[in-house]
């Protein structure tokens, strides 16, 4: 039987009360842990599916929780929101999913093999960087960022995140995410138009 509480959780949580506080519950009455779900997993699953798409959204949200569940011991309860602290697992768990298709999709360039997936890699990047909404040329001007500059840029305007909790998710200053929001805006509005607003 699994140790991970069902993410339905069976009593209300109390609004008043902040994430550190569930977090440190939790460590005693694991079904507590609920509420850190149902504060976050939409904003967060609403993030990683316009990087993916819905499908791999929902593996990403629900590894993203389990990590977190079986790391809750280490958070921080200085920290009064846990956004931030699975953000940063989140953003882990994209970047490996993308290096994973680069490694496939170039071993099958390599072996002459095409994958089952018979997508272009060039179209599966524009779905899944965009997750269907946005047009191939916002797609292909986000992929040419490096990913210094994307992952802040797209926190800041899917994830809906402040630069401070963009700081906390990458662990770098709130000066250093703001300049590099601010490189990756330019660099994508000289690729799309000065009319782009990103």
């Amino acid at each position: 039987m699994s140790s991970v509480p069902s993410l339905k959780a069976e009593t209300p949580i109390d609004v008043d009360v902040d994430d550190a506080e569930l977090i440190d519950r939790s460590r005693n009455q694991p079904e507590v842990f609920s509420g850190i779900y149902e504060r976050h997993a939409r904003r967060l699953r609403g993030y990683v599916a316009r990087r993916l798409g819905p499908d791999a959204a929902d593996d990403i949200v629900s590894e993203t929780f389990l990590i977190a569940f079986r790391r809750r011991g280490d958070y921080d309860l200085t920290r009064e929101d846990a956004g931030p602290w699975l953000f940063g697992i989140a953003v882990r768990l994209v970047g490996d999913h993308w290096r994973s298709e680069i490694r496939m999709h170039r071993a099958f360039a390599r072996s002459g093999f095409e994958p089952l997936v018979t997508d272009a890699l060039d179209e599966r990047v524009a779905d899944a960087v965009t997750a269907k909404a946005q047009g191939p040329r916002l797609a292909t001007a986000l992929a040419t960022l490096s990913e210094r500059d994307r992952e802040p840029l797209l926190l800041r305007t899917w994830g809906g995140m402040s630069c401070k909790e963009i700081a906390d998710v990458l662990d770098i200053p709130v000066g250093t995410v703001r300049s590099r929001v601010h490189r990756a805006r330019g660099t994508l509005r000289a690729a799309l138009g000065s009319s782009f607003a990103v």
